[in-house]
């Protein structure tokens, strides 16, 4: 069983696991903000254990640790971001290696950004249907569909590669272009592909990388993309050393069954046993 603790509570080289409760940055519907205790539940059910396929066993260790939901309006200011990378800032400062649970994908810029101030060359791999690089949206400029755009403005992240995009439209391919961002889109998705960083590597998943078929829970169902297998297969096999992580865009109102959820707390599973090594 995965113990609750607070961030005092971490010790170097833990897996932390931190909920972020926000949706108000999604330009089509809300619901992720819900999304946390429906994957938390998912991974505590009986219907499956806390093992990864490598065979780490994330109960039968105590250096995983949930350490519950930012209050994202904390700062009390009108826009959270800034609670969000305050409060992973101070887990990395423990030492710990931090798993977030979205939230719509606008999170990932504070988490990646507090990831950049810490870990000097830091490398991006970020899976998705769309590529999020938008330099505005309707909603703003910290849209769901901007954190890349927004992290690589920093200047701290060494390499960005995005796989299983297949929305990429004008203004995002010139983003693309224009920041370095290697693309790996659907169209040229091989199963063998083994993406190789040199140092420190951040992981960010958005479940509506997968097909539909595969995740229905999202807010944006684009066809044609990875199967559970694919990915899970990706996490296993990509050669860097993972330093953080997140999993975001799992919807709960478009969710039959808890099926996404289970396949949430799958990818938890794997990426908590990449975490720990």
């Amino acid at each position: 069983m995965i113990t609750n603790a607070t961030t005092q509570d971490l010790e170097v080289g833990d897996v932390a696991l931190m909920g972020v409760p926000l949706d108000l940055h999604s330009s089509f519907l809300q619901g992720p903000a819900f999304a946390l205790n429906r994957i938390r539940e998912a991974l505590q059910s009986g219907a499956a254990n806390l093992t990864a396929e490598d065979g780490t066993d994330l109960g039968a260790t105590d250096r995983v640790k949930d350490t519950g939901d930012l209050d994202v309006f904390e700062q009390r200011g009108p826009e959270p971001i800034a609670a969000i990378e305050v409060g992973a800032g101070a887990r990395i400062d423990k030492g710990a290696r931090l798993l977030s649970l979205g939230g719509d994908h606008s999170v990932a810029y504070p988490l990646i950004k507090a990831h950049a101030d810490r870990y000097q060359g830091l490398n991006v791999l970020h899976i998705d249907a769309h590529p999020d690089l938008y330099d505005q949206q309707d909603i703003g400029p910290l849209g769901h569909g901007c954190p890349f755009a927004r992290v690589m403005e920093t200047g701290k992240i060494k390499r960005l590669m995005q796989v299983g995009i297949r929305t990429m439209n004008a203004h995002q391919r010139e983003q693309a272009d224009r920041f370095g961002v290697e693309v790996v889109d659907m169209r040229n998705w091989r199963s063998d592909l083994t993406p190789s960083f040199d140092g420190p590597v951040y992981l960010s998943l958005d479940l509506d990388g997968l097909d539909p078929a595969f995740a229905p829970g999202v807010s944006h169902h684009e066809p044609g993309g990875l199967s559970t297998r694919e990915v899970i297969d990706l996490i296993a096999r990509f050669q860097g050393q993972v330093i953080g992580a997140d999993i975001v865009e799992l919807n709960p109102h478009r969710d039959p069954y808890g099926m996404t959820a289970m396949v949430a707390a799958k990818f938890v599973k794997e990426i908590g046993a990449r975490l720990l090594r």
